[in-house]
């Protein structure tokens, strides 16, 4: 359904945290209480996570009218999709896509059941949703609003609570999307993993948009650090990817934000790890609003709720229309019938009077069987209300197990480690410096230690001899009757001129 001049505002919808804002041309706010109003239209999006994007390539030869068809046949094959779901299948031109007798587009695929999944509580209280759009292709009214007026290749990341994409644009056109699997939720989880200790989401996500990757506190910096490390390193791969799959000479600028707003020290340490020119994604999109920070989800929506249908991408996902106008519903047909009907008899009672007749008898019989799927359809919306209700009990419960079982790992790891790790040093200490006397070599340090990135374990030994030939002879019996278990190495065996001892470290790194 297309938006028309009569709508005199607009309401965009996030499904996944039930936020709703309602806006005029030139001003935006939070919708309190949100409700169905004729004159309002509906906007929504869809997250990543909710559908599939590819992009397939068809003969020119095919007719217009059969290239729907064919685009669906070609999806279900390459996808191995199930065929007896029947996913609803959109799509849009790839420019300048003609070569070697083919065009390509961007095909996007979507469950039914996670569009109403996602929306039922949405839908519950504003009624219908005119449009719902891939979360990607929002990001083409910056560009047919002159937001960005550059041309070139944008590549657009933002964080969310359960989501995360990068999307690339290309002369001002869509091109390739990603969902990445860092959002907000998942970074939380590698940062409590991080700290050692579980903190709660709301104060991650607070940490981040109050202090982004400048903390204050230099524990939690360095695990920020770490952590972003991780985020980015994965974002190049994508990055890598899509330039070798799309034959991209470069990324001329990156936009990159999240829905808490902009964190502080992203867009420099994306510019520095990504080598690449990045700065907030963060618009003036023209609305004024009380709100210190808006979503930029919503304002995206809002916006691409004022274009012309042809500045828009014809890709809608909405299964909640509006009831057609009066004259084309079967009630509003029966109505006009039988009140031409009554006119008719009116004017011609003598010769219509059994026709009058008849379609009151027809009017009786569809009102009564109105009734009856009224009080049908009200029946089946208490049972799908009950057991919604029912089944978010459960997801409660099991959230909640989840939980408590990740705190048991979280102890029973601990414990582990103190009753494996700990006695496993102490028994290979003592395998290793039971034949210093032997050698004459004494033990004057011993050091533990452990390399996340390449997993190397290690102890560091400090052997002190009044002669240098003892520890090399030490050296070599360890070699020759430990070297399966151990790998050693030694730098320099140094004398003190003044105690008159020979010393040097020795490196034993576990096998």
């Amino acid at each position: 359904m297309k938006q028309k001049q009569a709508f005199s505002s607009t309401i965009s919808v996030n499904p996944y945290n039930n936020s709703f804002y309602t806006a005029t041309t030139t001003q935006i706010k939070v919708a309190d209480k949100p409700q169905y109003l004729k004159e309002q239209y509906a906007v929504s999006y869809l997250k990543t996570q909710d559908f599939i994007t590819t992009q397939i390539a068809l003969s020119q030869n095919i007719p217009e009218e059969d290239i729907s068809d064919a685009i669906e046949n070609k999806i279900y094959e390459e996808l191995g999709l199930d065929m007896a779901i029947e996913y609803q299948i959109s799509y849009v031109e790839a420019p300048d896509s003609a070569s070697e007798g083919n065009k390509n587009y961007h095909v996007f695929v979507v469950d039914p059941l996670s569009i109403d999944e996602a929306f039922s509580g949405a839908i519950e209280q504003i009624k219908y949703i005119d449009q719902i759009t891939p979360a990607p292709l929002l990001l083409r009214t910056l560009y047919k609003k002159e937001i960005i007026e550059d041309n070139g290749t944008h590549c657009f990341i933002y964080f969310q609570s359960d989501d995360a994409f990068l999307t690339l644009y290309d002369d001002r056109e869509f091109l390739y999307t990603k969902s990445l699997k860092y959002s907000f939720s998942q970074m939380h989880d590698r940062y409590c993993e991080l700290l050692g200790e579980q903190v709660e989401l709301s104060e991650f996500t607070k940490l981040l948009s109050e202090e982004g990757l400048r903390s204050s506190e230099s524990e939690n910096q360095q695990y920020l650090i770490k952590l972003f490390g991780e985020v980015f390193l994965h974002i190049n791969d994508v990055m890598t990817y899509s330039k070798r799959a799309f034959e991209l000479d470069r990324i001329d600028k990156v936009y990159i934000g999240s829905e808490v707003g902009a964190i502080v020290g992203m867009d420099e340490y994306s510019q520095t790890y990504l080598g690449l020119d990045s700065s907030d994604f963060d618009f003036n999109y023209g609305f004024e609003t009380e709100e210190w920070y808006i979503d930029q989800m919503h304002l995206l929506m809002q916006l691409t709720a004022q274009l012309e249908p042809e500045e828009k991408y014809e890709c809608n996902f909405t299964r909640f229309y509006r009831p057609p106008p009066f004259a084309k519903r079967a009630s509003g047909q029966l109505i006009m019938t039988v009140a031409a009907s009554i006119v008719v008899a009116l004017i011609y009672p003598g010769v219509y009077w059994t026709l009058d007749a008849i379609e009151g008898l027809k009017k009786s019989s569809l009102e009564t069987e109105y009734q009856a799927l009224h009080l049908q359809r009200q029946d089946r919306e208490n049972q799908i209300k009950h057991h919604t209700a029912e089944m978010q009990k459960v997801k409660t419960l099991v959230q909640n197990e989840i939980k408590a079982l990740d705190d048991k790992k979280s102890v029973l790891t601990k414990i582990h480690d103190v009753k494996v790790n700990y006695p496993m040093k102490a028994k290979r200490i003592s395998s290793l410096t039971k034949d210093l006397n032997k050698y004459k070599v004494k033990l004057d340090e011993v050091s533990y230690s452990e390399n996340p990135e390449t997993n190397e374990k290690s102890f560091t030994l400090r052997l002190l001899s009044s002669k240098d030939k003892r520890i090399t002879n030490l050296i070599e019996w360890y070699t020759k009757t430990k070297s399966s278990q151990y790998r050693f190495s030694i730098k320099e065996i140094k004398f003190d001129e003044k105690k008159k001892i020979y010393s040097s470290m020795l490196k034993v790194v576990l096998r």
